[in-house]
């Protein structure tokens, strides 16, 4: 099979973020336990890994850009959102679960303990981080009116679900390096270089390309004639 430059950028992406998570898992000294917490844990890495990826795809990629039509980036987007976020919005509940099958506290007792316990900053990271990334899939979700509310429009919800993007991946990057088993200095060491080279691709988005001239309205200027 000829290995094609579209081909070559999606590998080079499994490469980053999904094979770099996974060696650096397997290369890390944490214990093992059952299979369904290190399920778990896989499935958490690897989902804030693509969410690092969201900020690649952003309009300032030029590479990304010319190997691709913004359509096909666009809907590979929308299907990494959903399933990353999909398992971080459950990751509450994914920590507790396996508890079921154990003895000891009870799934549901752990949970409230967990987002009761206000004096671990982990924790509370973990927990803002978490009511930022609803906020952010809502707003998403909604973007259609919000839009239509807000008074620059679309330039301004693409601020405002850039700087709710940016503000959680800080405070998950932060709640992961201080809680997380396998977030040892190599992983944490990943994600801090994906997510500074992911925040500067969107302040070059958002800053860097000069501002277009605004169109004249048509009915002020029918007015003014």
């Amino acid at each position: 099979m000829k290995l094609t430059i579209q081909r070559a950028t999606i590998l080079a992406a499994i490469v980053i973020f999904v094979g770099l998570p996974l060696s650096f898992y397997a290369l890390g000294d944490a214990p093992r336990r059952s299979l369904l917490k290190e399920a778990i844990s896989l499935a958490t890495l690897i989902a804030f890994a693509a969410m690092l990826g969201q900020f690649f795809m952003a309009r300032s990629n030029t590479w990304l850009l010319s190997v691709f039509k913004p359509p096909q980036i666009q809907k590979v987007h929308k299907y990494i959102a959903y399933t990353a976020v999909t398992v971080i919005l459950l990751h509450p509940a994914l920590i507790v679960l396996p508890r079921a099958l154990e003895g000891g506290v009870r799934p549901w007792d752990a949970f409230v303990t967990m987002i009761t316990t206000l004096d671990n900053l982990g924790l509370v990271l973990g927990l803002v981080a978490w009511v930022l990334l609803l906020v952010l899939v809502l707003t998403a979700y909604f973007r259609k009116p919000i839009i239509k509310r807000l008074a620059t429009h679309y330039r301004g919800w693409r601020y405002t679900h850039g700087g709710l993007a940016t503000a959680f991946t800080l405070l998950a990057l932060w709640h992961a390096i201080a809680l997380g088993r396998h977030t040892d200095p190599r992983m944490s060491a990943l994600f801090i270089v994906l997510a500074l080279i992911g925040f500067a691709m969107l302040a070059k988005l958002y800053w860097g390309a000069p501002s277009r001239p605004t169109a004249p309205n048509p009915v002020q200027k029918g007015a003014a004639s």
